[in-house]
């Protein structure tokens, strides 16, 4: 089994925030894009066009319609991917050391090389963030864009996650979660960003910003709103509204 690092120099993660991601999936493909062509062995994509395809995808976007008590429902799309928790199952209960938490900044990677397969990290992962590649026959999960955030042949805009870096709305950010001073760390403070699961006990490295309250919007009385006619209306209009009464 493999071990964990009892502390990581930094702790490299995502902050989503659930009240600006609009379900667009973006971020979905550009993870699969620049996954397929660098890291690793491609994802592949099985029977795409054929009755049972299947394909690797390391962040997947759920949505759900969440309804509370006098309020009228809401749609909030999830994100998910790895959450490279600071007590991940998936690297302990690894039989030959092929997942593992790196001690320099918390990523958890899978070396290909050394994965049989098994399947053992996919089932001790809570999240379902974990997935067999049909092709190359191993475990896939996300890496934080580990090939791409430290080239420095990019440029320095372009050091961050595809998913980050694509993400329209702004909802994905990217930062050293270990550092309460940095940009990721005052926003999880300042918006009360929380784990996901955390009655796992897995210290996800990700945090999720809260969705916001939505204003409560009277309708307004479209009849009030026309300009009608008014009882002492002279000329044309006048003889119109006495012709349409007597109909």
């Amino acid at each position: 089994m493999t071990s964990l690092p009892a502390k990581t120099t930094r702790k490299l993660g995502l902050v989503i925030d659930l009240d600006t991601c609009v379900g667009c999936h973006a971020c979905v493909i550009s993870c699969k894009g620049w996954n397929t062509e660098n890291y690793g062995a491609a994802l592949s994509d099985m029977d795409a066009y054929g009755a049972n395809p299947e394909g690797t995808f390391l962040n997947r976007v759920h949505t759900f319609e969440v309804t509370r008590d006098a309020a009228p429902p809401m749609v909030v799309h999830f994100p998910k991917s790895c959450l490279h928790c600071d007590d991940a199952p998936c690297v302990t209960v690894c039989p030959t050391g092929a997942s593992y938490k790196r001690t320099e900044d918390g990523i958890v990677l899978v070396n290909e090389t050394d994965c049989i397969g098994c399947g053992l990290c996919a089932w001790a992962c809570p999240y379902g963030a974990r997935e067999m590649d049909a092709a190359a026959k191993v475990m896939k999960k996300c890496t934080l864009c580990v090939d791409r955030i430290y080239n420095e042949n990019l440029a320095p805009e372009d050091r961050e996650p595809a998913c980050v870096r694509t993400c329209p709305s702004g909802a994905r950010h990217f930062g050293d979660l270990g550092d309460p001073g940095s940009a990721v760390s005052r926003l999880v403070t300042e918006r009360g960003g929380f784990d996901l699961m955390p009655e796992q006990g897995t210290q996800p490295v990700n945090k999720y910003l809260p969705p916001r309250g939505r204003d409560m919007l009277q309708a307004p009385d479209l009849a009030s709103l026309c300009d009608t006619t008014p009882e002492t209306a002279t000329g044309f209009l006048g003889w119109l509204d006495r012709a349409l009464e007597k109909l």
